[in-house]
């Protein structure tokens, strides 16, 4: 039975898994990203990773069919390079692919996190059996893939599908991880549920999500207040929803797709 392992590298967490060919995950572990250590410090605790994942399988790196990852941002899918991911500070031009090829003599595969996500909702998951759908991830940054008419959309520079960069406000607006502002990951990402929730701290909200802080706020923790009735923390919820769903009406206006795909990280 041929395995992979399968890496998905966001802005707080790195999550790697063992599958199969059928789809099934054997094994499965997250890792902090550490993105302010820098890049050679989160290569290291992916290889690290790794090791750990052979051991705990009782599996050699023979035994492993391919790596495949996926990151937010712009890649050289052709070269394995990332050559931008805003919500990783210095990712740039870091050829991930030859690193990890080099390190443990697996054939290793760079792409977009959620094209990937969007192959795998195609073939095992919610959109088996469409032709044309949108994947939407929401995690640190917001990003989508598109299938159109059964196949993988990329674009000239295969940066299709940044829809977390789909303009909400044309005079300004909230700083986006990109440089530029009023862009919907800055309005409905996960640092923007934290920075709506310090908001309302500020303006002197009474909410369970302050008594939750350990010390800092967290999209998790605004969460869990959610779920236990915290009016304020479901009104940021909401006004998450409208900004995205705003988004989405471009998204079904312009492709037409049989479903839409929300997931996170």
């Amino acid at each position: 039975m041929a395995q992979r392992i399968g890496i998905d590298v966001g802005g707080t967490n790195v999550k790697i898994a063992l599958v199969s060919d059928k789809g099934k995950i054997i094994y499965s572990n997250s890792i902090p990203t550490r993105a302010e250590m820098g890049y050679e410090y989160t290569i290291n605790s992916m290889k690290d990773a790794i090791r750990d994942l052979l051991k705990e399988t009782k599996m050699k790196a023979a035994d492993i069919e391919g790596i495949g990852f996926g990151f937010p941002g712009q890649i050289d899918c052709k070269k394995g390079v990332v050559r931008l991911a805003p919500n990783i500070p210095g990712w740039v031009n870091v050829p991930i692919a030859s690193i990890m090829e080099k390190e443990f003599g697996i054939p290793t595969r760079v792409d977009n996190d959620v094209r990937t996500a969007a192959l795998g909702e195609l073939n095992y998951g919610a959109g088996v059996g469409c032709e044309n759908l949108v994947c939407i991830t929401v995690g640190t940054g917001i990003g989508s893939g598109l299938v159109i008419n059964g196949k993988l959309v990329r674009g000239a520079d295969n940066a299709a599908g940044e829809i977390g960069h789909i303009k909400l406000n044309m005079q300004g607006g909230p700083l986006c991880g990109c440089g530029d502002r009023g862009c919907l990951e800055a309005y409905a990402s996960g640092p923007s549920i934290v920075a709506m929730a310090e908001e309302y701290i500020r303006g002197g909200k009474s909410t369970k999500y302050r008594e939750l802080a350990n010390p800092d706020i967290t999209p998790y923790i605004v969460a869990v207040a959610a779920k236990e009735g915290d009016p304020v923390a479901k009104q940021i919820f909401r006004i998450m929803g409208e900004y995205i769903g705003m988004g989405l009406v471009s998204v079904v206006n312009l492709l037409n797709p049989e479903k839409i795909i929300i997931g996170g990280g």
